[in-house]
């Protein structure tokens, strides 16, 4: 049992609102800290209250004059033209009130789990309003304003002085967060997603390994179109222990985005909650064989808000917890359900597993099976090269 662990949350992480049909909501975050409280898996010991980034700390990876721009977007007084160069004001970014008050919060949850960790207060800390991996140095981008993970990796570089692995198993390729690292050779970036030839934003490569001093830091694993549990779970257990042991990282981070579910209306994956089963737990096991037991965990994607966000998110709380196979096993708490299915657009799925039927098979199985391989095994040849050599 961890010593301590936390779990950053208030409900002021509403406020990061677009409008109430955009498919980022954070009502998410709500719905999974209500289903934890009803399990009886967390209670107000174990809830911090997230503190507001400073100007500072957002300026360790975005540009002022974009935090300016952010800022004056919020109330209302910057230009149209001037919001597009910033990739405000778009479809996928639409300006809201205080828009930088919400996004600094967001930051700021995301670096007081950060700071738990690091000062020794806790092992373990999550902070799921977090996870904003798309924001970059000048614009805004892919539902994310401020890149609250490369500014906690920024942070915890400068403040901490740790090699940081970074692991993102996102359905999108975690960008914003690769690219401010892409030269660094303290930081390790892991990402396995859905290849960008079907979806936003179209990287995240094989080819992309890094540059300069950090050339061989940076790992993707774009795995194919409706690639089910076992091959998602193959390749990503697989590359993520031996990246995990070629970089012998002081600390992990990892981005939960969970919209690799095959119900999830934004991407064409056709993974199950097995999968967000074992992705916090191997982070779990990871951080106690390299990091002294320090990991922090932050949100992500996933748009299915009411059928499978809260259970897959959960579960990350419920691992670190150590009781993942207690509570997480058969009926949801019926309290929860009675309170959230009459808002919910959709029946809700009431158990913590899935049901056996939730979609049909995949005809090409196989051949999607096979290619991923080939693809990971690209990913892990640097690796595989660096480790003959020095031999």
């Amino acid at each position: 049992m961890s010593k301590s662990i936390y779990y950053v949350y208030s409900n002021d992480f509403q406020s990061y609102k677009f409008n109430e049909s955009h498919p980022f909501n954070q009502r998410r975050v709500e719905l999974t800290t209500d289903l934890l409280k009803m399990s009886g898996a967390l209670n107000e010991s174990h809830i911090i209250p997230p503190r507001i980034a400073t100007d500072e700390e957002i300026g360790l990876i975005h540009d002022p004059n974009y935090i300016e721009a952010v800022r004056k977007a919020g109330y209302g007084e910057l230009s149209e033209d001037v919001a597009n160069n910033y990739g405000l004001g778009t479809e996928d970014v639409p300006i809201f009130p205080n828009m930088h008050e919400a996004s600094a919060l967001l930051v700021g949850g995301t670096l007081t789990a950060v700071d738990l960790v690091m000062e020794g207060e806790a092992d373990h800390a999550v902070s799921l309003g977090g996870g904003l991996h798309h924001g970059f140095r000048g614009k805004a981008s892919g539902f994310c304003i401020y890149n609250d993970s490369a500014i906690a990796i920024k942070y915890m570089q400068q403040k901490y002085g740790v090699k940081v692995l970074y692991i993102d198993t996102d359905a999108h390729h975690g960008d914003g967060v690769q690219w401010s690292f892409y030269d660094d050779p303290n930081v390790c970036t892991f990402s396995i997603h859905e290849t960008g030839r079907y979806l936003f934003p179209g990287t995240g490569n094989v080819s992309e390994k890094g540059q300069g001093q950090g050339y061989g830091t940076s790992f993707n694993i774009p795995v194919d179109a409706f690639t089910e549990d076992e091959s998602f779970l193959e390749c990503f257990v697989t590359a993520i222990r031996e990246v995990a042991e070629f970089f012998k990282p002081d600390v992990i981070i990892s981005q939960n985005g969970v919209d690799s579910h095959v119900l999830d209306p934004l991407t064409h994956l056709s993974t199950t909650m097995k999968v967000y089963r074992e992705i916090p737990k191997l982070a779990h096991q990871l951080a106690h064989e390299h990091c002294d037991g320090r990991w922090i965990a932050v949100g992500g994607g996933g748009y299915d808000h009411w059928r499978v966000v809260p259970r897959a998110w959960s579960l990350i709380w419920l691992e670190m917890l150590e009781k993942q196979d207690e509570i997480a096993r058969g009926a949801l708490p019926t309290e929860w359900i009675e309170k959230w299915q009459p808002k919910s657009p959709v029946k809700l799925i009431p158990t913590w597993e899935d049901p056996s039927n939730l979609y049909p098979p995949i005809p090409r199985k196989q051949e999607i099976t096979e290619k991923n391989m080939q693809t990971m095994e690209k990913a892990l040849q640097h690796i595989r090269s660096s480790r003959k050599k020095a031999n």
